[in-house]
């Protein structure tokens, strides 16, 4: 029977020709997730209070803290909740991890960690934060990403956000010989509108011209903690306006629980990071921002590890008030524990850390997450590439070809925090050399070439 069709060449060729330019536009304006490494945290610390080895400061406090209310991985297990087969081999991962690589991100904070201070104070921790990082960069001692938290942009904040921007950069520049530690960022709080972020991107196009750096080589951040920044007064979404007035330049977009319950008239009391209204301000950031290449944040746990009493000096807790201590910290570690599981369940792969004491908990779940996926994720992965992108069934889970660089995700992200080895991520059968392309398509390619 021969076959008969409608539609002539001429017809075909010109509704292609439009749908092309649509999906190039598509293409253009979400070119998909970022393959860099994107860190599991970010710390935030007070400028006045900055080092060049406040990193190594800080994972020897969290040490500490993990020696002292959670000496071995049953402990701990029972403090935050954890399986107690699955912390035997959590536990010393995260050991290891505070011992090599306590702090993944370090944010010097000239906002809320800092305050207002007389201008004259602000310029000179300015220039003195700059000159511990150029320490820092000198001696190898920063951790893998760092950057300032300025001001916000308001009309009255604006200009002395600026100043402290351009004290900082410059006397690191000066210092450094033009060197900035890579990646760097400046974290821009309480955006409302789009001119906001704009302003900054021409203040840094400014600066990298003058100072001869590499264009774009200062990233931002935006802080989502203003209910205008998930609708605005037009009833649109604006955080999309937000990141491309940036042009390129933005690299996440970080979630500010407290600012945001505050500005929707949430008592403090039940201001927290699984209230309802923090859980819709982060869908909307997830669908505006999803394919674009800008990754996420979520916010901190405000209850911090730390016990109620001190002693005096030369003096002694009692065996009460040592309970109440050991207490008083294994609560706060169940609760942050229980808010970043919270956190990567829903997407969410970067948060906030406050305090030393908090990172064993941060690691811990972040690692209990991916060890505990690690079965299932391996045997469909590994199922996935020997199928060379042909849909599969692996248990109860039918996997097509969109989903193979979520799978790769998965375990880049396991393998760059230190949650599984080496050795636990060749058993999908990819090579490290595969794992080091950070593309499914690049992966297919070359077996299809070798093939």
């Amino acid at each position: 029977m021969k076959l008969r069709s409608t539609l002539d060449p001429k017809t075909l060729k010109a509704a292609f020709s439009a749908l092309a330019g649509q999906n190039g536009l598509h293409v253009k304006r979400y070119p998909g997730d970022a393959f860099a490494r994107q860190p599991v945290h970010t710390v935030y610390g007070g400028a006045h209070l900055f080092k060049s080895d406040s990193a190594k400061k800080l994972g020897e406090l969290a040490l500490r803290a993990l020696s002292r209310y959670a000496p071995d991985a049953i402990t701990f297990s029972r403090a935050v909740g954890m399986d107690e087969i699955l912390a035997l081999k959590v536990y010393d991962r995260v050991v290891e991890k505070l011992r090599r690589e306590a702090v993944e991100d370090f944010r010097i904070d000239f906002e809320d960690g800092y305050g207002n201070r007389p201008d004259a104070e602000e310029d000179g921790h300015a220039a003195a934060a700059a000159e511990e990082v150029a320490k820092g960069l000198a001696a190898g001692a920063l951790p893998p990403f760092i950057g300032i938290r300025i001001k916000t942009f308001s009309g009255e904040l604006a200009a002395r956000s600026a100043r402290t921007l351009d004290v900082f950069l410059t006397t690191l520049v000066r210092l450094s010989r033009g060197r900035l530690p890579d990646p760097f960022y400046v974290t821009l709080p309480k955006v409302v509108h789009a001119g906001q972020p704009a302003a900054l991107n021409a203040l840094l196009d400014a600066f990298e011209k003058k100072k001869r750096l590499k264009p774009k080589a200062i990233k931002v951040e935006l802080m989502v903690e203003t209910p205008q920044s998930i609708i605005g007064f037009d009833g649109s979404m604006p955080l999309r306006a937000m990141v491309d007035a940036l042009r390129g330049r933005c690299a996440s977009a970080h979630f500010g629980t407290y600012d945001y319950t505050a500005s929707c008239n949430i008592t403090a009391a039940h201001q927290r990071m699984d209230h309802a209204s923090c859980d819709f301000a982060k869908h909307v950031m997830q669908v505006a921002l999803a394919g674009t290449g800008v990754n996420m944040s979520d916010g901190a746990t405000n209850v911090m590890p730390v016990g109620p009493h001190r002693p005096a000096a030369g003096e002694y807790l009692s065996a009460q008030q040592d309970r109440e201590n050991v207490e008083a910290v294994r609560r706060a570690w169940k609760l942050h524990y229980g808010h970043v599981t919270r956190s990567l369940v829903g997407g969410f792969y970067q948060g906030w850390d406050l305090h030393p004491a908090q990172l064993p908990t941060r690691y811990g779940a972040v690692y209990a997450f991916f060890l505990e996926g690690l079965p299932p994720a391996t045997a469909r992965l590994k199922n996935f590439i020997e199928k060379a992108a042909q849909a599969t069934l692996v248990g109860d889970v039918f996997d097509d070809a969109a989903t193979g660089q979520g799978l790769l995700n998965y375990f880049l992200r396991a393998r760059n925090c230190g949650a599984i080895t080496a050795a636990e991520a060749s058993a999908t059968g990819l090579t490290p050399a595969e794992f080091a392309s950070r593309s499914f398509l690049r992966i297919l390619e070359g077996r299809r070439a070798r093939s």
